[in-house]
């Protein structure tokens, strides 16, 4: 695909420098330590609490909503990272609205829930930018374990491993570890370098060698890592994007969403990032969202995001499909894209109205537009990898493969959100089953 930055109308610079500096800004800002307070102060502390079943690393949050009421927000901070190692990532990212605040009982009661997410990001960044690493390394043990992929499931599970005393290499296929963290997320939740933050510090608890530039199937052979350490974990993500299958897919102006979304994430200046006029987004999830208010924000003129179903079908939150309204962002649904129209770079796209089974209806409408956007699902790239459920690697258990001696995690594992915590969870659960299978704890 060609360089969109050389088609016509799509450019940087948009926008007058401050309004830069305010659209991407921090989405959610850190409570100061009063608005903390106030905030805890609103926790019933129940028990047997719903805000911790809804919650997939299972954190204790009464008790460390209560650390903080007590004024030892550090010890709130451990609290949350002896469950979630990435617990100030997801404090920035979690869809919180629809996992622990939703099940908040003051949420249930008067519509206004604790604000936990919030909460936990007092707490979390406060040790952090204190310089302080909770967990100390056990004991060697002499066991080597390969850990693919620096995303948020692979971290996770390196760090519990490494607390554990075994010795980790982690390869990542990119520059720099984080994976989706890093490269995947919106500039305006993750601002200052926060990704990159948090890996350097959690890599402080020592005996992790992070490997960049590694690519499972390019050089890194997964036969030779299983036959060099004691056990693999695999937390590769899904590395390709679904294609629209329409002729002309490969129009300029037509790219990948995730990779505009990375482009933003490593620019040293947002301004520089270029954006169409007319921006057109195909998909319903939070790679589509985060696309479609991005190249808002950037300063395109008309940002339409296109789904194929209705709106209560979309993996968006209600919370992320109101932020894009709120920004300025046309949502329409239950259409889906037939045919590119343009010579040699997109000009239009035409959709076609589907019923509530995804039936063409016959009416169709064109959307002007010289940038699009797919968002439309990810697939899992790899060879050799063990057996597949659907379009991603089968797990029993605590990421069990059809492999022995190799575990999987996060997104391209079965059976999982793909939501970073969830990877944590996953990565975290996946590493005690290695660990008990290393010390043949547990049988």
């Amino acid at each position: 695909m060609k360089d969109t930055a050389l088609t016509p109308g799509i450019t940087g610079g948009r926008l007058p420098p401050e309004e830069y500096a305010e659209n991407f800004s921090d989405l959610h800002p850190r409570p100061d330590h009063h608005e903390a307070l106030v905030a805890a102060d609103r926790c019933y502390f129940c028990h047997d609490a719903p805000c911790i079943t809804a919650c997939p690393t299972d954190i204790d949050i009464p008790l460390f909503i209560r650390q903080i009421a007590t004024g030892t927000p550090e010890a709130a901070a451990r609290t949350i990272f002896a469950q979630n190692i990435m617990g100030g990532m997801c404090a920035r990212v979690c869809p919180v609205e629809t996992l622990c605040e939703e099940a908040c009982v003051r949420e249930l009661a008067e519509g206004k829930p604790v604000l936990i997410g919030q909460l936990q990001r007092y707490a979390t960044d406060t040790l952090m930018e204190a310089g302080i690493h909770p967990f100390t390394r056990a004991e060697p043990t002499g066991k080597r374990v390969a850990v693919v992929g620096a995303g948020p499931a692979g971290l996770s599970c390196a760090h519990r491993l490494a607390m554990h005393g075994h010795d980790v290499t982690v390869f990542d296929a990119h520059e720099k570890p984080g994976g989706l963290n890093e490269y995947g997320i919106a500039s305006y939740k993750t601002p200052n370098d926060f990704a990159a933050r948090e890996v350097e510090w959690l890599l402080k608890i020592g005996g992790i060698e992070v490997k960049t530039g590694q690519r499972l199937g390019a050089g890194l052979d997964l036969a030779q890592l299983r036959a060099d350490h004691d056990a693999v974990f695999l937390g590769i993500g899904l590395g390709g994007v679904n294609a629209l299958n329409l002729e002309g897919e490969d129009k300029d102006g037509l790219r990948d969403a995730v990779d505009f979304i990375a482009d933003l994430r490593q620019a040293s200046d947002v301004s520089k990032v270029p954006v169409g006029r007319d921006v057109v987004v195909i998909g319903g999830g939070m790679t589509a969202v985060d696309a479609a208010v991005q190249a808002k924000l950037l300063g395109a003129l008309n940002v339409t995001l296109v789904y194929r179903r209705g709106r209560d079908r979309m993996n968006a939150s209600v919370f992320e499909q109101d932020l894009a309204a709120s920004s300025g962002v046309r949502i329409i649904t239950g259409a889906t894209p037939r045919a590119i129209i343009g010579n040699g770079a997109v000009r239009e796209i035409e959709f076609e109205y589907t019923d509530d089974d995804l039936q063409p209806t016959g009416q169709t409408f064109r959307l002007a537009a010289d940038q699009v956007f797919k968002a439309i699902g990810q697939t899992l790239h790899g060879e050799g990898l063990p057996d597949l459920d659907g379009h991603k690697i089968a797990v029993t258990g605590a990421g069990r493969t059809s492999m022995k001696g190799v575990w999987a995690g996060g997104d391209c594992a079965a059976g999982g959100d793909d939501l970073t915590v969830t990877a944590v969870a996953e990565g975290r659960d996946a590493a005690m089953d290695i660990h008990a299978s290393l010390t043949n704890a547990g049988g």
